[in-house]
């Protein structure tokens, strides 16, 4: 596969530092079900990195010392982590938010299904922000391979089955990542039509569509290498720059965990081995920083970021000004 990693790293995107952080975002490792082409991670089926349980225990330790309001899980499949109800459950009894960033369709695989994992979310009030990267088929499949549209829109109804996207305190929300090189188009009336198309056809309700730039990175970064447009997609993101979009970026509320307890400033920052630097290390575990605050800390920066501050910007929960 080819990396886009050293195209990245010389920028002349503007320094920025990080604030109070609210967000813990923990990748609880790189096994899924899928092997989406817009996968950022690199996760599928053969992937056998798995967030240990000594590792959990440090993530509710983190959250304890720093007050983190919201706990955002992500994979792979983070429900494949044979740790994840354990993460789940011990979080909602410090009444921390936590987000399941599900693709839908473990929800229907046999294991997971015959151990009602969607009924484990709905009873543990999880908002569940769920990838479907168009309401058509044929755009879905491309991304994510044959039979996961069908798969989806079963998982969907199973949701609202049990209460989500209708329940205020059952959040579901839709994640859409544009097919191909171009940026999204604007939050609001993507979602407007979402909801239109998924009710007209399927019954299916949900609360908010979150849209994502696609980053120029890992698969998706070694798609555009292989097809001559790279350069043409990094330009597309720099002439979109928006200046606005630097004071609600993402990294400057959020830390990004590796599954092996290594801090980054985002999840992309994490792809690329760019680790959050503190107290000079060249490398940080959150054990290193459990007791330490990190505000103010710069922000570890390259090309890719033009990808969260293009257009309406781009973040985990979606446009950052529509």
């Amino acid at each position: 596969m080819l990396d886009s990693r050293p195209l990245l790293l010389a920028t002349d995107f503007p320094p920025i530092k990080r604030g109070h952080v609210e967000t813990l975002q923990v990748n609880l490792g790189y096994l899924c079900n899928l092997s989406c082409v817009h996968c950022h991670v690199n996760a599928g089926p053969s992937r056998t990195e798995l967030m240990d349980l000594p590792t959990i225990e440090l993530i509710l330790q983190y959250i304890d010392q720093h007050n983190i309001k919201v706990l955002d899980l992500t994979g792979g499949a983070p429900e494949m982590n044979p740790h994840f109800r354990y993460l789940v459950t011990e979080a909602r009894h410090r009444g921390v938010e936590v987000v399941d960033r599900c693709n839908l369709t473990i929800l229907l695989e046999p294991e997971y299904a015959e151990a009602d994992l969607a009924e484990f979310l709905a009873e543990q009030g999880v908002v569940v922000t769920a990838s479907l990267p168009c309401y058509s088929e044929e755009n879905v499949e491309k991304q994510r391979g044959k039979g996961v549209y069908d798969e989806s829109i079963e998982a969907l109804l199973k949701l609202n089955a049990l209460g989500y996207g209708i329940d205020p305190d059952k959040p579901l929300n839709l994640v859409y990542n544009p097919v191909g090189a171009v940026l999204p188009p604007p939050q609001e009336q993507l979602q407007a039509d979402y909801k239109r198309e998924l009710k007209q056809r399927f019954g299916i309700e949900f609360n908010q569509l979150f849209t994502i730039t696609n980053m120029p990175i890992s698969r998706f970064g070694s798609v555009l290498m292989s097809h001559n447009e790279f350069d043409a997609y990094m330009e597309l993101l720099k002439n979109n720059f928006s200046s606005d979009n630097l004071t609600t970026v993402m990294c400057r509320s959020l830390i990004s965990i590796d599954w092996q307890g290594y801090v980054y400033d985002c999840d992309f920052n994490q792809m690329l081995e760019m680790p959050l630097i503190a107290n000079d290390r060249a490398k940080t575990h959150l054990s290193d920083i459990v007791a330490d605050s990190v505000v103010g800390s710069d922000i570890y920066i390259g090309d890719h970021c033009f990808g969260c501050t293009a257009g309406q910007g781009s973040s985990c929960s979606g446009a950052l000004n529509d």
